[in-house]
């Protein structure tokens, strides 16, 4: 196993995540003896980190995380686990529900916690007045209840930035989507750079890109075959082994085999070369559906509606590749007259972009995209139900 130093840390470069147990699909139960045999396997070739949170598996991950390392001594590894103020209903007694976390984890204290799912929509929960959650959790660090304090991000640069230079030493960690797919897709560059650049320690989520790069077609398959015969999901690893800065890659983990073929991929120091990383880019390019905008803003300094062009197309970049919630919550972010919805289709964009994007028909088709395709509205209800349950109930 290779491994990372984090402020002294001596931390396993493979995380084991806790999201995507395997489950019984009509009672919903987690199958805790394939649980337990993961676990095993992984801490005995070295893992020592395991990331879970409050919403997964609809509350049942933490609760089968700590059962499966329940026989281990609790100095013999790290748990991550995240506050939810993405999904609270409303404000709530932060501190109770922190606690029954720490219930449910079987752990008086957590190694790594995060504020879960920071982006521009979320940011206003997390720095809302009525809700102060940082100045709560700060708190709980300072009772040694949290060890590190971070936070996992899913929006953009700009944000990123602010939140870093708005919070300098309250966060140690940031928690990022990063893979060679979304290297330029989601900004992940950007993004590791500004972390980077900001001295905190980058941890990645979603380093397949939910199984899609573990899964390629068959002729990119035949592609890397070129270079071995490793599996799809290894390359994804060695893009990100790479890079310095990044001292966690979270797998979420559900089969023995996937197991299997993660510890052989960490069980050496081995990056790619810079022809297996030339071609994998190159492999992302052929997945994308991207508008090649380059940020340039001549298309802002004449709309009318004083949209924020380049980040909407971002939004737009990601919807074609995968609508997901998490483009939706960065739209939800924004107010109603700076939606894609409020272009009014005067063109000067059009014809002030250098790259001869037609903006109009793109934020068009986002707002068509934005509204039928997946939203956070129910999924956010939902867990906001379950929260006050659970706070009624504790």
């Amino acid at each position: 196993m290779i491994y990372s130093d984090f402020l002294g840390m001596k931390l396993s470069r493979l995380g084991f995540g806790c999201m995507r147990f395997a489950s019984n699909p009509e009672t919903g139960e987690i199958d805790q003896e394939k649980v337990n045999r993961m676990f095993d396997l992984a801490i005995q070739a070295g893992v020592n980190y395991f990331d879970t949170a409050y919403p997964y598996l609809d509350g049942k991950s933490e609760i089968a995380m700590a059962e499966a390392l329940k026989k281990y001594p609790r100095e013999s590894y790290y748990i991550a686990d995240k506050f939810p103020g993405h999904s609270l209903p409303g404000p709530v007694d932060n501190i109770a529900l922190f606690n029954l976390s720490l219930k449910k984890c079987n752990t008086d204290y957590f190694d790594f916690y995060l504020l879960h799912n920071i982006t521009e929509w979320s940011i206003k929960v997390y720095e809302g007045e009525e809700y102060h959650i940082i100045d709560d959790m700060i708190q709980m660090k300072n009772e040694g209840k949290i060890k590190y304090f971070g936070f996992s991000f899913h929006g953009g640069p700009k944000l990123l930035e602010e939140v870093l230079t708005k919070y300098e030493g309250v966060f140690e960690f940031v928690q990022i989507q990063c893979n060679y797919l979304d290297w330029t897709l989601q900004d992940a560059k950007q993004k590791y750079d500004i972390i980077t650049k900001h001295g905190l320690g980058v941890w990645v989520m979603e380093p397949c890109r939910g199984g899609k790069l573990a899964n390629l077609s068959d002729e990119n398959k035949a592609i890397l075959r070129q270079f071995s015969d490793n599996s799809d999901a290894s390359y994804a690893f060695r893009f990100l082994q790479g890079l310095d800065n990044i001292k966690v890659i979270l797998s979420g983990m559900n089969e023995v085999e996937q197991v299997e073929d993660n510890l052989k991929t960490f069980a050496e120091y081995n990056p790619l070369s810079d022809e297996e990383q030339k071609t994998l880019f190159e492999i992302a390019e052929g997945m994308k559906s991207s508008v090649p905008c380059t940020a340039c803003r001549y298309c802002c300094k004449g709309c009318p509606m004083e949209l924020d062009i380049p980040y909407l197309i971002e939004c737009y970049n990601d919807y074609k590749y995968a609508p997901s919630m998490m483009s939706s919550m960065r739209i939800d972010g924004l107010d109603d007259d700076k939606k894609p919805a409020a272009c009014i289709q005067c063109g000067q964009c059009t014809h002030a972009c250098p790259q001869g994007i037609k903006v109009p028909e793109i934020l068009a088709e986002l707002a068509d995209l934005y509204e039928k395709g997946p939203r956070w509205t129910k999924t956010h209800k939902d867990r906001g139900d379950a929260i006050r349950k659970d706070l009624e109930g504790k």
